[in-house]
Parts: C-alpha cells; sequence; structure tokens
C-alpha cells in the first residue's frame, strides 16, 4: 500500500469516513435471517452458479498467508481465483506474489488500488484489527462481497458502520470465526428452538491456552524496516509513533491494535454459542475482570497491555446469560455445554447430547443427538461463503450474528478497561457506563 496520507491528523471517526467513501456448504444458513437493506447496492458483477469468483487477500501475514494457502488449494474446485494480494510489507506481498504466480502489477501495497478493479468480487480482510472496519466499509461500498477476520471492528461505532454498510449495499459479509460452520452448533440450535430443554438459563464455555513464552510474541524479523515496509500506512487510525517492529509483529498484545483474548479468541467461542442459543437478542450488560498476571514478555519487548488471564459474564433482555473463561497462562478450559431449566446440551464426538435436570426426568430423555455435516474448518467456513455468494444464501458468520457479538467484544474491551460493568442501549444502539 502506498502511505496513507489521507488518514494524518484525522479521528478514527473521519479516517472512517474516508476510507468507505474512497472507494455452502452443508450449513448454508444462519439463524438470525437477512439484515434488512437500505438503498441501491454498489455497481457488481452479478455472479451466476458457474462463473468463477476473482479474489483479493488484504493483509498476508500470519492469518492472511494462511487463508491465501487455502484459497489456492481451492481455486479449482471451487471456481475461484485470486487476482491480487495486497499487504504494507515487500517481503510479504513478493511472497504471496509468486506462491500465487501473479504479476508484479496484481500486488499491491494500497488497498485502494485493489478495491478499484472492477474485476474483484470477493475481498478477503486479514489485517490487524484496527483496518478490519475501514476496508470492509470501503470493499462493499465497492461493489464486492467479504470475508473479514474477526473481530469484525476494533470499536463498537465501527462495527455498527460495517453492519449499516452491507444492509445498504446488501453486500454479504462472512466474520472469519469457522466455528460457525460446525453443524454441532447449528444442531443445538434446532434442539433449543424445539424447546429440548426448556427454557434458555445460560451457556458456557471458554477458549484457554498456555504459552510459556507469551502468546502473540511472534518471530521478529530483523530485516524489517520503513525502506521495505510502509509503517504509517500499517498504523493508520491508531495514534503515530515512531518504528517499533515489537508492535507490527506483536500488534495483537497492544490495545491500539486489537483487544488480546477478548477479540482474538472469544469470538470463537461467542459466534457458535449464539448459533446453539439460537440466540438473536443484542447483550443487555456485560461485566469483563482479568489481569496480567505472568511476566510471559521478559526478554520479548514491550510487556503487553492486555490480560493473560480473564472471565466474561452477559446477559441478555430475555434473561439468558453467557459465561467464558479466556487463558494464555493456563490451558485448562471450561467444558462447551448450555444449560436449561430442564436439561443440559453437551457436545463431542459427533454428537450433541442432551441430559435432562433431575426434576425434569420422567419429561426429558436422555439422548444423543446425531448429526452430519462439517466440522470446525476454515476452509468449510470459505466454501460457504462462495455458495452463499452463488446462491444468495446467508454465510454463517453473518453480519446480523457478527454484530451482536462484536457488541459484546467491545463492552468486554470497556468493562475490563474501566473496570465497570458495561450496559447496552438497544434503541440508540450504544454502550452505557
Amino acid at each position: 500500500m502506498e502511505n496513507n496520507q489521507d488518514s494524518k491528523g484525522m479521528s478514527r471517526r473521519d479516517f472512517m469516513k474516508s476510507a468507505g467513501a474512497t472507494a455452502a456448504g452443508v450449513v448454508a444458513g444462519s439463524l438470525l435471517g437477512k439484515a434488512t437493506a437500505f438503498g441501491a447496492p454498489a455497481p457488481a458483477r452479478v455472479i451466476g452458479a458457474n462463473d468463477r469468483i476473482n479474489v483479493a487477500i488484504i493483509g498476508i501475514g500470519g492469518m492472511g498467508g494462511g487463508h491465501l494457502g487455502m484459497l489456492k488449494g481451492m481455486q479449482e474446485e471451487q471456481n475461484i481465483k485470486v487476482v491480487a494480494v495486497c499487504d504494507v510489507w515487500d517481503k510479504r506481498l513478493n511472497k504471496a506474489r509468486n506462491d500465487l504466480g501473479l504479476p508484479q502489477s496484481w500486488a499491491y501495497k494500497d488497498y485502494r488500488r485493489v478495491l478499484e478493479r472492477t474485476d474483484i468480487d470477493h475481498v478477503v480482510i486479514a489485517t490487524p484489527d484496527h483496518w478490519h472496519a475501514p476496508i470492509s466499509i470501503a470493499a462493499m461500498e465497492s461493489g464486492k462481497t467479504i470475508y473479514v477476520e474477526k473481530p469484525m471492528s476494533h470499536t463498537l461505532d465501527e462495527g455498527m458502520q460495517v453492519w449499516e454498510t452491507a444492509k445498504r449495499t446488501k453486500k454479504l459479509v462472512q466474520v472469519g470465526s469457522q466455528g460457525c460452520t460446525d453443524t454441532k452448533w447449528h444442531k443445538a440450535g434446532e434442539l433449543v428452538k424445539a424447546g429440548r430443554i426448556g427454557t434458555l438459563i445460560w451457556a458456557q464455555g471458554g477458549y484457554c491456552r498456555n504459552n510459556p513464552n507469551g502468546e502473540w510474541n511472534y518471530t521478529i524479523d530483523p530485516g524489517a524496516n520503513e525502506s521495505n515496509l510502509d509503517w504509517k500506512m500499517w498504523l493508520g487510525s491508531a495514534p503515530k509513533r515512531a518504528w517499533d517492529p515489537d508492535r507490527y509483529f506483536r500488534w495483537r498484545k497492544f490495545w491500539d491494535y486489537g483487544t488480546g483474548i477478548i477479540g482474538d479468541l472469544w469470538p470463537h467461542r461467542l459466534h457458535p454459542l449464539f448459533i446453539a442459543m439460537a440466540q438473536t437478542e443484542f447483550p443487555k450488560r456485560v461485566a469483563c475482570v482479568g489481569a496480567n498476571i505472568c511476566d510471559t514478555d521478559k526478554g520479548q519487548g514491550e510487556r503487553r497491555d492486555v490480560a493473560d488471564a480473564t472471565m466474561l459474564n452477559v446477559e441478555f433482555p430475555s434473561g439468558a446469560m453467557i459465561f467464558l473463561a479466556g487463558s494464555t497462562v493456563n490451558e485448562r478450559g471450561v467444558e462447551d455445554m448450555i444449560r436449561g431449566q430442564k436439561g443440559n446440551l453437551y457436545f463431542g464426538g459427533g454428537k450433541v447430547r442432551i441430559e435432562p435436570e433431575r426434576p425434569f426426568a420422567d419429561e426429558v430423555e436422555a439422548k444423543d443427538e446425531p448429526y452430519e455435516g462439517p466440522g470446525e474448518s476454515q476452509v468449510e467456513h470459505h466454501k460457504n461463503m462462495f455458495w452463499c455468494i452463488r446462491n444468495n444464501g446467508i454465510p454463517n458468520c453473518n453480519i446480523e450474528l457478527a454484530i451482536r457479538v462484536q457488541t459484546i467484544v467491545s463492552m468486554a474491551e470497556k468493562s475490563y478497561r474501566q473496570s465497570k460493568m458495561v450496559m447496552f442501549d438497544p434503541k440508540k444502539l450504544k454502550m452505557t457506563g
């Protein structure tokens, strides 16, 4: 990407506005329904069932490089073609171009040049979190469908703008929470909607790891510097600072660009649990606690901003709740399950198991509910999106699901950082203290 002078000295909101103006799988449906759309979509090619889908990848680091490999491997089967790559660092950009056999003119350092191309149908966005919303908005405005890594945005205001843009342009959105394509969650959602466990009480889960070297302390390449990497463009709307390889390579540790466990790991539980709970509500209130307990960053550059152990409680207007645990310093997680008044749902072994609550043992049968379909897979998640593009389907991690989870993520960040319970106003779509 070229040096982004547009963002210099602008507020995040102004920058977002500028960026936006510049420019299935076996489980094919979601439980939330189609977003209501306003206005006409941006001009774009109508894709038929047998038409090739041209894809661009923006951001080709760790996650983006993984997506590149997957998409390259499914080009013939899925009738897609990766026709453009974009990254601020020459080394990554040149490697991606060579891996795909693309001409030099199809490799870009400025994402806006990618979005100017009318032959591109679909964009995969795998940048740091603070770039998710600006590029998502600009891509939809230019007529593209998008696959954007989780979390969908860096702030709730940005998330709401992505949501509104998707509704107005009618462009499909798939958030990269691949657990949503795991059939077990959809099977559980069917059971909950059918009343098989009675009134929904609460769900629990977690995402826990234990990395003695500190989570997100990725290797720093000593060859990266401002002569071959557009640092100013990478910073975008984040606070301006001198070149800092620790922040560039290990950005998930810092609030300016990410949210650690809250935004990187918890969406992998929140999105699927929404499906399994048949949940369509925005949250009512959220409380998140945590701490930076272990000195895992010793000798690894700057100490991290984000917590290494944290817990989350979410309450919905219906009274249903979610509890999540998160850790990068202890891998003993919390079992995924959904609790109802009359029974509980457990997951594993290609089955969803119902176990009755003792007072309702005569009414609720203990039973394994088998299912058939894909498990958790990024490949299947991409396939689900391509199916939806061709068949006007609803992606498994669609915009309506994503905005509700993003609301929880943003509320959790605020709760943790400000040490307070955070409420949500569903009419104003705003957080309150």
